[in-house]
C-alpha cells in the first residue's frame, strides 16, 4: 500500500509545488494515480507564503486530489490568534508568544497583507488579521485531521504518546510531543510517520520515519513514498530507499 509524504511546509509554496512534481514523477514511473499524499502538517510560520500554500491545499482538494492534511503545532497557534489574540498554545513555555521571530507568526500574517508586528497594538493587529484572513481558511485550518492512519503506518505532525491507542491520543501530544516518543524504541503496532524535529534527511528509526528536513529553516522540503514499511526519498532523479537505522 503506498503513500506520498510532504514533511513539515513552512509558507515554503515554491518547494511545495516542487515536492508535488516529484511525487507526480513517481506516479508516472509506478502507473499509480490513486495514492494519497499526506501533508504533515505545520502548513503556516516562518516561510514567505503560508497564505498561498493553504490556497494551493484548499484548491487541490477541491479539484477531488488524492491528498490528505494533518494539523500540526504551527497551524494551531494561528487559529489560536485568530481566536483570541491573547491565545498561548500550552506546548509553548513561558511568555513566549506566536510573533516571537523564532516561531514565524509574523511572516504568516504579512503574507495575507499584515504588517505591523512589534509596533502595533496587538487588538489591531488581531482586529486586522481577522478581516484579511479569508472565513474559508480558518474553517480549514480548524478541521484538519490530527492523525491518519493506513495501511501499517499512521500518519502525524509530532508523534505519538507510546503505549496509549491511538483513539485515546490527546491532540497536545500528536501536534508538540517529542521527550518520550523520540526517545522509545519499543515497536508502536505501526510505523508512525511525522514531523515536527528537523532532521538533515529523512530517518527511518525502525518504529517511526521522520520526514521533517527544516523547510521552515530555508532547508529542504522532503517528499517520500511509503510501502509497507519501507521508505524513500524522491529526488529529482528518482527514489533513494531510506534504509532504517540501528
Amino acid at each position: 500500500m503506498r503513500s506520498y509524504v510532504i514533511g513539515d511546509i513552512h509558507g515554503q509554496l515554491d518547494k511545495l509545488r516542487a515536492a508535488h512534481a516529484r511525487i507526480a514523477a513517481d506516479r508516472a514511473l509506478t502507473g499509480d494515480a490513486a495514492a494519497p499524499v499526506i501533508h504533515l502538517g505545520d502548513l503556516v510560520d516562518r516561510g514567505p507564503d503560508s497564505r498561498g500554500v493553504i490556497d494551493l491545499l484548499i484548491d487541490g482538494l477541491d479539484d477531488g486530489a488524492p491528498w490528505v492534511v494533518v494539523k500540526g503545532n504551527h497551524d494551531r497557534m494561528l487559529t489560536g490568534f485568530l481566536d483570541d489574540p491573547d491565545y498561548h498554545d500550552p506546548g509553548l513555555r513561558g511568555a513566549l508568544h506566536w510573533f516571537d521571530p523564532r516561531l514565524g507568526g509574523a511572516e504568516t500574517l504579512a503574507s495575507y497583507g499584515v504588517g505591523g508586528v512589534g509596533t502595533r497594538l496587538i487588538t489591531d493587529i488581531h482586529a486586522e488579521a481577522l478581516a484579511r484572513v479569508p472565513a474559508h481558511h480558518r474553517a480549514f485550518l480548524g478541521g484538519l485531521a490530527l492523525y491518519h492512519q493506513r495501511g501499517e503506518a499512521v500518519f502525524v505532525h509530532a508523534g505519538i504518546r507510546p503505549g496509549i491507542a491511538l483513539p485515546d491520543q490527546v491532540e497536545d501530544d500528536l501536534v508538540w510531543i517529542r521527550a518520550g516518543f523520540l526517545d522509545d524504541s519499543r515497536d508502536h503496532g505501526a510505523l508512525v510517520v511525522h514531523g515536527h524535529t528537523p532532521v538533515d534527511r529523512p530517518v527511518h528509526y525502525g518504529n517511526r520515519l521522520n520526514t521533517d528536513t527544516g523547510a521552515g529553516y530555508g532547508r529542504a522540503l522532503s517528499a517520500v513514498v511509503v510501502e509497507g514499511r519501507d521508505a524513500w526519498l524522491l529526488t529529482d532523479t528518482g527514489r533513494e530507499a531510506i534504509i532504517p537505522v540501528g
